[in-house]
């Protein structure tokens, strides 16, 4: 499961609250992508057929300084992936690199398929489509004097559509969400706590029975879960979605980068031991009606309950 912390991310009584943690200095917050990885051929399919769903910027925004903190990020922690030699990017696992002025070139055959993915989409957007097939994480920029997301680069949406969330404010990205009142209260206050000096983190959870990383609501079925699903077949098609959520601050403006690292598992593979079942049973158990209807898990709450309980016994139903 990669960095997700199930002792720090499920909690009892369930809550939606910001859930942040201090990150110890030098903690990796990305992740870099090898060919052939689910998280860069889900990437690269969106980029090739909805660009404009994925890469959004608010009017006149310049997302320079941000980008900028990010490669650097990118090079501080992963050389060996990413290099910035001039003012061009290098992805050194897929064998491309961009200039500042949105030039792409092949510097290895290593992701052939890359190129024309770049090519195909607007020149300044080229550079960040580039970290965005480096890594595994998605990005978003958060300004503090407007508490607004202005900018975004996001594939592998958690059921929702980025194009209707560019240019809101952190309490408007959260107005949707069940029993957000901790969300939606607190908001100026973490909008000053991440574009701040220390670095946060955080991790969200659910469970769907999409089993793909990129998770548009346009390209979803109307239903999360088949109306006719027998109870002893919830467990088979259900899949543990979590992010880690990472805060890169860039104090002298005023503004943070957001990670996203979304992965997805089989849930009958994602849970390490019966400790871990324990805790998704007793957080799954203690969500409100509002949670459960928001998350689609109203009508297979007890079947995932009833399962999560053997489990958590140490059997293996």
């Amino acid at each position: 499961m990669g960095h997700f912390d199930f002792h720090h991310a499920l909690t009892t009584p369930f809550r939606m609250q910001p859930g942040l943690r201090k990150l110890a200095a030098g903690t990796p917050q990305l992740t870099p992508l090898r060919p052939g990885a689910t998280h860069l051929r889900e990437k690269q399919a969106v980029l090739a057929h909805w660009p404009t769903q994925a890469l959004l910027q608010s009017p006149g925004f310049d997302a320079g300084p941000a980008l900028q903190a990010l490669a650097q990020q990118a090079q501080q922690e992963h050389p060996a992936a990413f290099e910035q030699v001039g003012g061009t990017w290098h992805a050194h696992h897929l064998g491309w690199c961009v200039d500042g002025e949105g030039h792409v070139r092949q510097t290895q055959a290593l992701w052939p398929d890359a190129g024309p993915c770049l090519q195909a989409m607007a020149p300044a957007w080229r550079q960040a489509a580039l970290l965005g097939l480096a890594f595994a994480e998605d990005f978003a920029i958060l300004d503090a004097a407007t508490q607004r997301v202005h900018w975004l680069a996001v594939c592998l949406p958690s059921h929702w559509a980025p194009e209707h969330k560019i240019g809101l404010s952190f309490a408007e990205l959260h107005a949707p969400v069940a029993d957000n009142q901790l969300l939606t209260s607190a908001s100026a206050h973490l909008v000053r706590l991440v574009t701040s000096a220390q670095r946060w983190e955080r991790f969200v959870w659910t469970v769907t029975s999409h089993p793909r990383l990129h998770a548009h609501p346009r390209r979803m079925g109307p239903e999360r879960w088949p109306a006719d699903l027998q109870a002893g077949s919830v467990v088979d098609m259900a899949w543990w979605r979590t992010e880690r959520q990472t805060f890169i601050p860039l104090v002298e403006h005023g503004q943070a980068v957001f990670t996203i690292h979304t992965q997805v598992t089989p849930l009958r593979q994602a849970l390490p031991s019966p400790e871990h079942a324990a805790l998704v049973h007793d957080s799954l158990a203690s969500m409100s009606p509002a949670v459960l209807a928001y998350r689609e898990l109203t009508h297979v709450q007890a079947p995932l309950l009833a399962w999560l309980a053997q489990r958590a016994q140490g059997l293996q139903p």
